[in-house]
């Protein structure tokens, strides 16, 4: 039973490891958002590397959304849906995991 544990364990260090690059890419996010404020030169390669990194993401979010003129509010969106993936999903699968691992060790 301790294979059992350790291979459950790893699961939760994944999905930990995804909690972690959810939270990069809120970074990222704001970052994004910073940048659409400032007007920045779209050639800098760090620019340019954060509008493909999130409008993918924020494209999607704009096609299902109204029409508010010059506010965008597809940010709060995706900052939204972020949290949730993260609270909702990510805790209690990592909880349950962690608890299961634990349970699977001690038999």
């Amino acid at each position: 039973m301790v294979l059992m544990g350790n291979i459950v364990l790893a699961l939760a260090k994944i999905v930990e490891m995804a909690d972690g690059l959810l939270t990069i890419y809120k970074y990222i996010l704001l970052a994004s958002v910073i940048i659409s404020w400032v007007n920045a030169d779209p050639y800098n390669p760090i620019v340019n590397f954060i509008y493909r990194a999130t409008d993918p993401l924020l494209r999607r979010i704009r096609r299902h959304m109204p029409d508010t003129g010059a506010l965008d509010l597809s940010p709060l969106v995706a900052f939204a849906a972020i949290y949730v993936v993260q609270i909702i999903v990510l805790n209690t699968a990592y909880t349950y995991l962690m608890t299961t691992s634990m349970s699977l060790k001690l038999r």
